[in-house]
């Protein structure tokens, strides 16, 4: 990863993100980019003068003092600010998308007089949008532990394994080990043996990266979103990694408001990779 795009409003989740992109950057020099959107209904709490000319300038000072704490905290990483203008989602994807080896880091309930700008459907559309891969903290998560161990949930679908590469990526940066969860459903022995098919191909790219991996498997006859979100908070895992499937995707566990619900209750921070077959396919 050599570039992590922040989705700036200037709220504590927002902030949180930001610290978040800071650890990241601290392991892999990547460089920080802190964006904020200006929108066409732009909203303020802050004490100034309703001028756009006042507002702005008091978005500019706010990211320039966010800017400097970055780097103060990763002296190494080169750190930018950015303004765009536009809708937020759109604006942020377009951005992260035309730099090399990007990533987005953003929380989902940033609350503030600037832009609502992770709040309901615009935090979901920037998941659908984006053409690389999402880190998303819920509100609440604090960046309060070590990176040791990584959530990797493998079904049946045909792009599941195309999460390993930023798995086994996050895995080297942080020297962490790998948790490959096969997660069987419905309970079949069809099911099984594609799961366990799946199982071995990530397996041996974990073997082949050098990376510490452990393998298991979890039979689920009923919900497997509430399944693994319980089975991640008894793992005690620090990052769990998933595909963003398409809606036409009827082999895959995440399908529409599936990935909905694991983004709203994860209880650790969600990295969403997106389908590099559909994109290609869109284009």
């Amino acid at each position: 990863m050599k570039n992590i795009v922040v989705g700036i409003d200037f709220s504590k989740n927002s902030y949180n993100a930001m610290k978040h992109a800071v650890a990241i950057s601290l392991r892999n020099k990547a460089k920080l980019h802190l964006a904020w959107v200006k929108t066409a209904a732009m909203k303020t709490d802050l004490a100034v003068s309703t001028t756009t000319d006042n507002y702005m300038a008091t978005v500019r000072e706010k990211l320039n003092q966010w800017v400097e704490e970055c780097k103060t905290e990763a002296p190494e990483s080169s750190v930018t600010s950015i303004v765009l203008e536009g809708k937020p989602a759109v604006e942020l994807c377009k951005y992260a998308s035309n730099l090399n080896k990007a990533m987005i880091v953003m929380g989902t309930h940033g609350v503030s007089g600037f832009e609502e700008f992770f709040v309901g459907s615009n935090a979901f559309r920037t998941i659908n949008l984006t053409t690389v891969p999402v880190l998303i903290l819920r509100e609440g998560i604090e960046i309060n532990r070590d990176l040791t161990e990584i959530l990797v949930p493998i079904d049946t679908s045909f792009e599941t394994l195309q999460k390993m590469k930023i798995a086994i990526e996050f895995a080297k940066d942080f020297n962490a080990k790998i948790c490959l969860l096969g997660v069987i459903n419905p309970v079949t022995n069809d099911i099984k043996h594609i799961i366990n098919v799946q199982l071995n191909h990530a397996a041996s790219m974990c073997k082949k990266a050098n990376v510490r991996y452990e393998v298991q498997t979890l039979d689920v006859p009923g919900d497997s979103i509430s399944a693994l979100l319980n089975t991640a908070k008894k793992m005690d895992v620090n990052l769990m990694v998933i595909m963003r499937e398409e809606e036409n995707d009827l082999s895959s566990v995440w399908m529409g408001s599936n990935t909905r619900q694991v983004v709203n209750n994860s209880p650790m921070p969600l990295l969403i990779v997106p389908n590099v077959n559909q994109f290609l396919l869109n284009k």
